[in-house]
């Protein structure tokens, strides 16, 4: 019989946090805080193709989760600083494993699937 901390079961709420760290923007963003604290901007522009409305929101939800801080500075105008903490550095671990394992295989997927079908 499935328990609480069984992510198989549909009760588990380990499935929200599988979720959080499965999303291709979540795992990018954790990945590019990796060297240190980043401001919005910076993010974006590592990211390619994140739209801010997106970026926001993923952002967000990884403060909410306890994956990143965010540092808002009493400057005018106000600065914002988006960092790691422990929990997001012990994530980006096995997510950091997952990127490099895709850059190194991508030539071993079929050339004949669109690969931004499965885009999310």
């Amino acid at each position: 019989m499935p328990t609480r901390d069984d992510v198989y079961a549909a009760c588990c709420p380990c499935r929200d946090m599988l979720d959080l760290l499965a999303n291709k923007w979540s795992a990018l963003a954790l990945g590019a805080l990796e060297p240190g604290p980043q401001r919005f901007g910076a993010l974006r522009s590592r990211l390619q193709g994140v739209s801010p409305k997106v970026l926001t929101a993923t952002l967000r939800r990884l403060e909410e989760h306890g994956l990143i801080e965010r540092e808002v500075f009493a400057e005018v105008p106000p600065r914002v600083v988006y960092s790691l903490t422990p929990l997001g550095r012990d994530a980006n671990g096995p997510l950091s494993l997952l990127r490099t394992w895709v850059e190194q295989n991508i030539g071993r997927f079929p050339q004949n699937h669109e690969m931004s079908d499965m885009s999310g």
